[in-house]
């Protein structure tokens, strides 16, 4: 656990934030493969450069015991629905979501955009 925080990226463009949840089954040695195929080294680059394509500037997962907390940061004319839509199309996107179902609470052949939900924010520091 990294309690000094962790650094942002300041983009060149003004950006929007969604937060999503997903829970993966509560089993330790399914959980640490999961995280494991997340690293640098074991993510596969066409998931990072489909990401990208769409136009997600940054996304960034986070674990606490089997939940999954996702920050997605976009340019503020992102269309969510089109660009998970598309993304479902890329080349090996479906199969990168097969490869994880396994270790994933959610239906096996769901899409990314059906696995993952979209959370409402409840608490904002204002200025």
């Amino acid at each position: 656990m990294k309690i000094t925080g962790y650094t942002t990226r300041t983009h060149a463009v003004p950006t929007k934030r969604y937060c999503q949840t997903l829970d993966l089954k509560d089993d330790p040695k399914l959980i640490e493969e999961y995280v494991k195929r997340h690293s640098e080294n074991e993510s596969w680059p066409e998931i990072r450069e489909g990401i990208r394509s769409v136009g997600i500037l940054e996304m960034e997962i986070y674990i606490l015991g089997n939940r999954l907390f996702m920050i997605v940061e976009t340019p503020l004319d992102f269309d969510w629905h089109e660009a998970f839509a598309r993304l479902a199309t890329l080349p090996r996107q479906q199969e990168w979501e097969d490869y994880m179902s396994i270790f994933q609470n959610a239906e096996a052949n769901a899409t990314s955009a059906e696995k993952w939900k979209l959370m409402e924010r409840i608490f904002r520091l204002y200025d």
